[in-house]
Formats: C-alpha cells, structure tokens, sequence
C-alpha cells in the first residue's frame, strides 16, 4: 500500500507538471513544424529536400503525439478514437524500436496491407507497439532472439466470441508480438497486467508499462491474451473488432492551392517571438495583412489606437501581463463583435469554458499546422461575416 501511494503521487507530480511541459514544448514544435511545411511548398522538385523534410514533419508530428500520451496517461484526458488502419502505425512503432534495441535482436514483421480500419486512438496504438516491443527486448537483452510482430485478419462466429470477451462475431483485427526470450514463469504471469507489479530491478521499471496496454486494449473493446514458458518466449495476442467506416487518412501540405485563403487584416499575439513570425508567414502566404505583437499590452494599445482596422485577433492564452482571456475581455469592451481566436499549447476545460463564455470563436492548438490554420481561420472569418 505504501508503495502504490508513493507510485500515486508521483503520477500525481508528472500530472501537475505535464501541462507545463505540453505548453513549452509545443511551442518549440510550432515554428519546427510551420517552417518544414511551408519549406515543403517550395521545394516540390527537389526529392532528396521533399524526402527529409517529411522526415522532420513526422517526427515533429510524434513528438506531439508523446505529449498528448503524457497528458491522457496523468490526466486521463478523452481519447481520440477515429476510423484508422493500423499497417501505418506498426510499422512507424517498429522503425522507432529498431533504432533502441540491441542489434542481437532481429525484428522479423508479417504484417497484411489487406485488413480493414478499427476505431481507435492511433497515439495510444502506438504507445502500446512501444510498450509491448521493448518488453519483448527486455526478455532478449541477454542473448539476443527474433521479436516477431504480425498483423492478420480474423474472422469470429458467436462460439469463439465466448473465449473473447468482450468480442462479438465478425471481423477482427488480430496484432501478435512474440518473442524468443526468457518467457515468464506461470505465477508471474497471472498478475503481469496489474498496475504497478514489476518484476525489474528498481529503477528500470515503473509496472506501468502492461497495465497501460491492458487498459489501451479494454478502451478500444478488444480483447488481449498472453502466453509464456519459462525458456520458450512470449506471444502477446490482441484483437480488435474491424469496423466499416472509411478510415480518415491525414492530408500532407503539398502546395496552397487548395487551402482557403483571404486578404483580411489579421492580428497575432503570442509572447514566443519564433511562435509569432511562423504564424506571420503562413497567414501571408495565404495572402492576408497581418500585424503582430509578442508584449500582450502592446497588442492591446495597438488595438485601441487601430480598433477598426483588424479584422481578426489570433492570441495565446498563457502569456505575461495579460493572459489571452484577460486580452480578449478588454478587446470585446472596445469592439464586442471582433472575432477572436484563442492558440494555445496546453489548456485546461475550466479555461476552455471560460473562453467559450467570453465570446472566443475557435481555439488553434499548438503545435500549428498550416491546413488548421487556414481552416479555422476561413471558418471564423466567413462566420463573423455571416
């Protein structure tokens, strides 16, 4: 009991400090992110710059992703279940794992391009291919073996469903990663999947790492099993139910020509003076004026002097002197109808209502991307217009 209290706490701890954490780090990635994609428009022909700058975009895009698990594993944020297919990510999961496993271990992959999209979140798809892959590592340090990792279709009827709870009959997506390793003694096995039981050294394991993907699994209504011999390995086999709705792929920036775009005159706020020129140039590519400030009170004198010449204020929320929401209070006293979007890296739901009550329009999270830029910002335009 002591111990699962002193484990508590510091769940506690990295919750107080993964908000901090995904406010500063996404505003790092903001301008990491903004000049890749906009460098992506203008080398269209130069494969070799086109090939490692979606290098960076990817890795920039999963370096959000892994503060997003930081803030769902502390805060239990909500998931983001959507309609996906999971080739992508296990194979993303497995060049990652390559790169931090010994070279004794050989990464062998089957892994079935034909199967159909499950509904899932696909950051915490991955944190489970990382969970599982580097416990399967672990098992093989010593000597070296194969982690395996296959990815099948699998049809269910009613009588097989009694063996999978809570699985119902049809199509599912089966995900098995194995190993050649140690294998895990039988009294070990019942109790791998409860939190904070560990059998590592202290220091080198939390006994989070299989409550997280027991939990991952239960969230997506699949189901898991494990099988073990001490001398001969483990297999881990998950399976999810396969859904029929199309799954929504990301769109790449290639080129403006088909983002909206505007002359409008828009103003932006943000004390990160890398935040503030990379959302200058993006908004000026999409052909609007824009004026900006990194001193929140300057903004809001430069307001006051020019109240009828902005069209529309994009400020962040976390910011010296005036917050964002102390910002917008006093633009709305000054002209009530100006349309205002709140960018932010990391925010509370009581700030988010707070701003919602307030009169904000949308919110632009950080890291931005150009497409979510000229979406939101179109759509707020065209709203205030209408």
């Amino acid at each position: 009991m002591e111990e699962q209290l002193h484990q508590a706490r510091k769940m506690e701890a990295i919750g107080i400090l993964a908000g901090g954490i995904a406010h500063d780090f996404n505003n790092i990635l903001t301008p990491i992110i903004g000049y890749a994609e906009l460098l992506c428009m203008k080398v269209q022909d130069d494969r070799m710059m086109k090939n490692g700058l979606d290098i960076i975009l990817q890795s920039a895009r999963r370096a959000t992703e892994l503060v997003q698990q930081i803030l769902s594993f502390s805060r239990q944020q909500n998931q983001t279940i959507s309609s996906c297919h999971l080739q992508p990510i296990v194979k993303e999961a497995l060049k990652l794992i390559r790169s931090t496993i010994p070279t004794t271990i050989e990464i062998r992959q089957e892994i079935d391009m034909t199967c159909g999209p499950v509904m899932a979140d696909p950051t915490q798809i991955h944190q489970l291919m990382i969970n599982l892959c580097t416990n399967s590592s672990h098992a093989m340090t010593d000597h070296g073996g194969i982690l395996s990792v296959t990815l099948g279709c699998r049809e269910l009827t009613e009588e097989d469903c009694h063996s999978y709870p809570p699985l119902s009959a049809g199509s599912h997506l089966c995900l098995e990663i194995s190993d050649t390793g140690c294998g895990i003694e039988k009294d070990v096995l019942a109790r791998i999947f409860e939190p904070y039981f560990t059998t590592k050294e202290k220091g080198k394991g939390t006994g989070l790492g299989l409550a997280v993907v027991h939990g991952i699994v239960a969230a997506h209504n699949g189901h898991i099993d494990v099988s073990s011999k001490p001398g001969q390995g483990t297999v881990f086999k998950i399976q999810l139910p396969i859904t029929e709705v199309e799954s929504v792929r990301n769109k790449e920036v290639s080129d403006t020509a088909s983002l909206p775009k505007g002359t409008e005159h828009v103003l932006i706020v943000d004390d990160e003076p890398l935040v503030v020129e990379i959302n200058r140039k993006i908004l000026v590519n999409l052909g609007y004026r824009v004026s900006s400030e990194t001193s929140s009170q300057l903004a809001l004198d430069k307001f006051r002097a020019q109240k009828d010449d902005f069209d529309l204020i994009i400020t962040d929320l976390t910011m010296p002197d005036l917050t964002g929401i102390e910002l917008t209070k006093e633009i709305l006293k000054i002209r009530p109808e100006i349309p205002i979007i709140l960018c932010t890296g990391f925010s509370e739901k009581a700030d988010a209502e707070n701003g919602l009550d307030l009169g904000i329009r949308e919110y632009l999270n950080k890291p931005v991307t150009i497409r979510n830029m000229a979406a939101i910002v179109r759509r707020v335009l065209d709203d205030g217009d209408g």
